[in-house]
């Protein structure tokens, strides 16, 4: 098998930046096609609710659905699907869901309220969202994991009822998949996926019910949807590639690092992996340890396209300079391969999760270790944050105006909306300024 050709970049070049810039493009053209299909299909549900949902699941799924009903899995079945898996899955899948329950538990946004001097009340008032929707990938594809971090934040918001939908192509369903939705405490279970089970949340239909909020991941028809519906619904967010970047000061063993720069080149062909040390020396290592492994990886094909087009190696002047190029980046996912990962931290500004030390593989953070994994990409952590508790809470202004309240923003609100020209606004005002109690 030959070496990988991964891309060796210097901060030094004076075209540095334009380098990276190129590096970190992320061209997701616009499929019309698709985006046609998807508008005909949230058009059919939309019209025609359940028939339109079994035709196209019976379509795309290859299954003989007759009733709506057939759709749904019971508590019974989710129970019976974890208490099929093995032992030590079970025990894995527990333990993940205990420990990403309790850092959600420390996320709840909770009421508030203060008390002016004139007695004006002023606070907000946090409610769960009613009824979320999550999709959950199906066929082979299978990642209890994202239903453990989708779900579990809702439920400890609060969410009144927690719908998901996951598809059965062939009528298959993987048992881990339903096992997750039952410690997670998922509500209803549809076998339903793609577009139609976007649009199925969005708009309901006889049997299934509206949502206020779809989160979880999908491929481009279900993320095209999400975004059409997008104003109907919430959504969580539009993921791009997945991405991690490691800064490593030289001392961590190679090949530890190579593997996690492997962890997230595995998960597709467009997946970003890119490492900056101020050592070129260690660059050279962990290549030699990249082209090492590399044969010895089940998805080795992919690992070596997604180095190959996406990855890079970066030699910087010290760790300052490797917090500044991060910063640009703003990934997805940062390790801080360092001695010293606590004055590290202190300069990264723009990173959905950060991995501290040479002990912190993210494959932690993609399972078990507690903090969501469903994080921004493609650099939106500038603005961005990961899922959490707090996405499945919504805010709600009080205002109490005393009488005495009322008499003296009375008289601010009026000079104010007369200057807008909005004199109901001040006259709404203005008639409570000589209100008696």
């Amino acid at each position: 098998m030959t070496d990988i050709n991964i891309t060796e970049l210097d901060a030094a070049s004076s075209d540095f930046a334009s380098q990276l810039l190129k590096l970190l493009a992320w061209n997701e053209t616009e499929d019309l096609d698709v985006h046609r299909q998807v508008l005909v299909i949230i058009h059919d549900v939309r019209t025609d609710g359940d028939q339109a949902v079994i035709n196209y699941t019976n379509r795309f799924d290859q299954r003989k659905v007759t009733a709506a009903a057939e759709l749904e899995l019971s508590a019974g079945d989710l129970q019976a699907a974890f208490a099929s898996i093995p032992q030590e899955q079970a025990q894995a899948l527990t333990v993940a869901a205990e420990r990403i329950r309790a850092y959600a538990e420390h996320q709840k946004l909770q009421s508030w309220d203060y008390t002016e001097a004139d007695g004006t009340v002023l606070g907000q008032k946090i409610t769960p969202l009613d009824r979320v929707g999550l999709y959950v990938p199906g066929g082979k594809a299978a990642y209890p994991s994202s239903v453990l971090m989708n779900a579990i934040p809702a439920k400890v918001a609060g969410v009144g009822e927690l719908i998901m939908v996951v598809p059965a192509p062939k009528g298959e369903l993987n048992p881990l998949v339903l096992a997750a939705a039952y410690l997670a405490g998922v509500d209803r279970v549809f076998t339903i996926g793609g577009a139609q089970a976007v649009a199925a949340l969005a708009y309901g239909t006889e049997t299934i019910p509206a949502v206020a909020k779809i989160v979880g991941p999908g491929n481009i028809y279900v993320a095209t949807a999400k975004k059409l519906v997008f104003g109907q619904v919430g959504i969580d967010m539009i993921a791009g590639p997945s991405e991690i970047l490691i800064i490593c000061d030289g001392k961590t063993n190679p090949d530890w690092i190579a593997m996690d720069l492997f962890s997230q080149a595995e998960h597709d062909e467009n997946a970003q992996a890119i490492l900056i040390c101020p050592d070129e020396t260690y660059l050279a290592d962990v290549k030699r340890s990249i082209n090492n492994l590399l044969p010895t990886m089940e998805r080795a094909e992919i690992i070596r396209t997604s180095l190959t087009n996406r990855g890079a190696l970066i030699k910087v002047n010290d760790l300052r300079q490797a917090a500044e190029v991060a910063n640009t980046i703003a990934p997805e996912h940062l390790e801080l391969s360092v001695a010293d990962p606590e004055s590290l931290i202190e300069q990264i500004k723009h990173a959905g999760a950060v991995f501290m030390g040479r002990y912190t593989a993210e494959a932690l953070g993609d399972y078990c270790a507690g903090p969501n994994h469903v994080l921004p990409t493609s650099s939106t952590a500038r603005y961005s944050s990961p899922l959490g508790v707090y996405d499945f809470q919504k805010r709600t202004s009080l205002i109490n105006c005393s009488l005495a309240g009322a008499r003296e923003l009375g008289k601010t609100a009026s000079v104010l909306a007369r200057g807008e020209s909005l004199t109901a606004h001040a006259r709404s005002a203005e008639f409570r300024l000589n209100a008696n109690s």
